[in-house]
């Protein structure tokens, strides 16, 4: 008679069966980062992903403008009289004069390359967006969490500045202060001067919605027994602040940061439409737009394309703020 084989199946051994029921157990319950939960959340939403791909790009054609330009178009401030018709001052050809050479047409009047324009004016609004971000979020994040912490007076002077600020006729006051500034301001020139006053400024009014939302969280968290804890055991205001509060506050100032940036494009662009802007000829798509005015009866297209960047770059922001609002909200269902 044959002797029985000794099988190696787990079936069989239920030592092997334990460990192998264990390593299942193990894995399904596993601990993930918070980080990792957001990015699993932001995967399945299509619409942000596709967002945050638009916007990579746009950040990189605005990083390689002068590569971009230099294999695809013409230098920005170049004049083409060639490729305008003389007697109409209206690019030659159909379309606004597209061609292979010229990938979005030419100007009315000076045929400046329109494709190279709109990829510099990429570099304007995106930078100035951006850094006034920046500014608000710093400015928004510090008051904010001095006055949810402390509350008391503090609260209430910081929350009647952020009222006030909130109140503010923004556009007003930049293009009052642009007519009285000199073209020359601490070794800055030309639209040097108008980017660092448009980003301080819209920096500065915007700095009281991040305000608001931080100071609202804040409220919340101090109560929590995490902060009680660190209180007990001799934590610092310093301490609480910026190790136990701030960390936690980095979801919702994110969230709103991704949100603040097209607002901020919208606004650069209608300060450059109404000539506050950076100054002629450095190329913005406000600016654009407010030339094309004047002719976009007879050449359409140079207002549709600078209309569609502005279009096409505030949608994918909104997006993928969208949906990193989603993907960092606990009580998210996507």
């Amino acid at each position: 008679m044959t002797a029985p084989l000794h099988g190696t199946s787990t079936d069989s051994d239920p030592v092997a069966t334990a460990d192998v029921a264990a390593d299942v157990v193990k894995a399904s319950v596993e601990g993930r980062s918070l980080r990792q939960i957001a990015w699993t959340r932001l995967k399945r939403d299509k619409l942000a992903l596709a967002g945050g791909i638009v916007v990579v790009f746009l950040v990189l054609v605005a990083i390689f403008a002068p590569l971009i330009v230099s294999l695809l178009g013409h230098p920005p401030n170049e004049f083409h009289q060639e490729k305008i018709d003389p007697l109409f001052g209206t690019p030659k050809g159909s379309m606004g004069g597209i061609s292979s050479d010229f990938l979005f047409g030419v100007e009315p009047s000076n045929g400046r390359d329109v494709f190279s324009r709109v990829v510099y004016g990429a570099r304007i609004s995106l930078l100035v967006a951006f850094l006034a971000a920046v500014v608000a979020v710093v400015l928004g994040t510090i008051f904010g969490i001095i006055a949810g912490y402390f509350g008391g007076w503090v609260d209430s002077v910081i929350s009647r500045v952020m009222d006030m600020l909130l109140a503010f006729p923004q556009l007003l006051f930049i293009i009052s202060l642009v007519s009285v500034l000199p073209n020359d301001l601490l070794g800055l020139t030309g639209s040097g001067v108008r980017i660092a006053i448009l980003v301080s400024v819209i920096g500065f009014f915007g700095w009281p919605y991040v305000g608001r939302i931080v100071r609202g969280q804040t409220l919340s968290l101090r109560e929590k027994e995490y902060i009680e804890a660190a209180r007990s055991l001799g934590a610092g205001r310093r301490y609480i602040l910026f190790r136990e509060l701030l960390p936690n506050l980095v979801a919702p100032i994110t969230v709103y940061a991704t949100l603040m940036i097209p607002t901020n494009i919208l606004t650069e662009a209608a300060l450059s439409f109404l000539g506050a802007g950076v100054k002629p000829p450095t190329a913005s798509w406000g600016q654009m737009l407010s030339k094309a005015v004047g002719t976009y009866e007879d050449d359409p297209m140079f207002m549709i394309i600078p209309g569609v960047a502005i279009f096409v770059t505030v949608l994918a922001f909104n997006l993928f703020g969208d949906g990193v609002r989603d993907a960092l909200d606990p009580k998210g269902t996507r």
